[in-house]
C-alpha cells in the first residue's frame, strides 16, 4: 500500500519542494562481482511500475532470478511508504528472504515522524544507480509512487524548501478555521492548483500556500517553468496495467484481507502507542494506515475493510492515470498469465539493444 501521489485524476507536475529530507541513507552493498563476468548494460537503469496490487514486487523478483546467471540485479524501491521503519504489513514491504536473495535499496530509511521528498528520492536514486552499475549490476526501479518516477525521468521544478515556521502557522490556521477555508484562500491566489485539490487535502493545500507565502508566486507558476538543473534521466519504463479492472479490484481486496490477517491493525496500534505520531503526518496518511488510524479513533473496526479497499482502489486509479500520462512507457498486461515471461523477454530486448560496456570491475 502506498500514499496517494496526487489528488483527482490529473497528474500534477513534478515539484522538488517538500519537507527537509534526511541525510542520504546508508545501504549495504553486496560484494563487487569478480572480473571475468558479463559486462554491465549501457542502460542507466530500468523501471517497473504499475498500480498497487498489480504484482510488481513478485515479478521483479522473478526477473532478478531469471537474469542472475548473466547479470545481477539490485532493486531500488520507488515507494514513498517503504521508506518508513516500523511500517511493514500495511506497506507490503519485501520480507527478509527476498531481501537476502536480491539487494533492495531505499527501505527503512527514516522514522514515521520524518518526511521524505521527491527531490531526496532523485538524489538518493542517482547515487544508487552509479554505485550499482559500478558493481556490474543492473539497477531495477520498482514501485508505484509515480511522483518519484516522474521526478527522476523528467526533472524537478525549482521550488523553495519547506519553512517550518510558515508550516506551523498554516497548521494552526487549518485547525482553527478548517482546511476548506484555506482552500478557498488558495483559490484566490492560485486557482490552477486549487482546482486540482480537494478542500480537505491539508498536506497539499499547506504546501501550495507555503510556496505562495515564501515567494509571492503561485505554485502553478513554478510547475509551468523549467527545472532546477536536475537533468532528466532516460530510464525505460515497463508498465504493468491490467486489461480487466475487475482483476485488479479482486487482487486489492485479497491483499487487504491478507494484511488484516497478518496483524495490520496491531501494527497500527503499536505505531499509535509510540506517542510521537499523529494522524496528520505523511506516514500516517498512507493508504490503509489512515483508515486504520481513523477506525481506532472511533473505537470500532466496523467498516475498516470496506474503507481500506475503497481507498486502495482510488489509489490504483490515480496511479494508472499517472502512467497514462507517460507515452513512452511499454505496457504489459498485468493480468496476462504469461506476464512474467513477457517481462523477462522485454527486459532482454532492452539489454540487447543497449549492448555491453566496459566493466567497472
Amino acid at each position: 500500500m502506498m500514499p496517494t501521489g496526487s489528488s483527482g485524476n490529473t497528474p500534477p507536475p513534478v515539484a522538488a519542494g517538500g519537507p527537509d529530507a534526511p541525510d542520504a541513507p546508508v545501504t549495504t552493498a553486496p560484494p563487487t562481482r569478480a572480473s571475468g563476468g558479463a559486462a554491465p548494460s549501457r542502460l542507466p537503469a530500468l523501471a517497473l511500475a504499475g498500480p498497487t496490487a498489480s504484482g510488481k514486487s513478485g515479478l521483479a523478483m522473478q526477473l532478478a532470478q531469471a537474469l542472475a546467471p548473466e547479470l545481477p540485479v539490485e532493486i531500488i524501491s520507488v515507494d514513498s511508504a517503504l521508506v518508513y521503519r516500523g511500517m511493514d504489513i500495511g506497506t507490503a514491504k519485501p520480507d527478509a528472504a527476498d531481501r537476502a536473495a536480491v539487494p533492495h535499496h531505499l527501505l527503512d530509511l527514516i522514522e514515521p515522524t520524518q518526511s521524505y521528498s521527491a527531490a531526496q528520492f532523485v538524489i538518493d536514486t542517482r547515487r544508487l544507480i552509479d554505485e550499482i552499475q559500478a558493481r556490474g549490476a543492473l539497477p531495477l526501479l520498482v514501485g508505484g509512487t509515480m511522483l518519484y518516477l516522474k521526478a527522476l525521468r523528467e526533472g524537478l521544478s525549482a521550488l523553495p524548501t519547506a519553512d517550518p515556521a510558515v508550516r506551523a502557522t498554516l497548521d494552526a490556521r487549518g485547525a482553527a478555521e478548517g482546511w476548506p477555508a484555506l482552500h478557498a484562500e488558495l483559490a484566490r491566489v492560485d486557482p490552477v492548483t486549487a482546482a486540482r485539490l480537494q478542500p480537505r487535502d491539508a498536506q497539499r493545500i499547506q504546501r501550495a500556500l507555503e510556496v505562495y507565502l515564501q515567494t509571492g508566486r503561485p505554485l502553478s507558476s513554478f510547475h509551468a517553468g523549467g527545472t532546477d538543473g536536475s537533468a532528466p534521466l532516460a530510464v525505460p519504463l515497463l508498465s504493468l496495467e491490467p486489461a480487466d479492472r475487475a482483476w485488479l479490484h479482486a487482487r486489492i481486496a485479497q491483499r487487504f484481507d491478507a494484511m488484516l490477517d497478518a496483524g495490520f491493525v496491531d501494527e497500527v496500534r503499536r505505531l499509535r502507542g509510540r506517542g510521537d505520531l499523529h494522524a496528520g503526518l505523511p506516514a500516517m496518511r498512507c493508504v490503509g494506515y489512515r483508515q486504520a488510524w481513523e477506525a481506532l479513533d472511533r473505537g470500532s473496526l466496523d467498516g475498516l475493510r470496506e474503507t481500506g479497499i475503497a481507498a486502495t482502489r482510488q489509489l490504483a486509479k490515480r496511479q494508472l492515470t499517472w502512467l497514462r500520462s507517460m507515452p513512452d512507457r511499454q505496457v504489459l498486461a498485468a493480468d496476462d498469465p504469461d506476464v512474467g515471461a513477457r517481462l523477462i523477454d522485454a527486459v532482454r530486448r532492452h539489454l540487447d539493444a543497449a549492448g555491453p560496456q566496459e566493466s567497472h570491475t
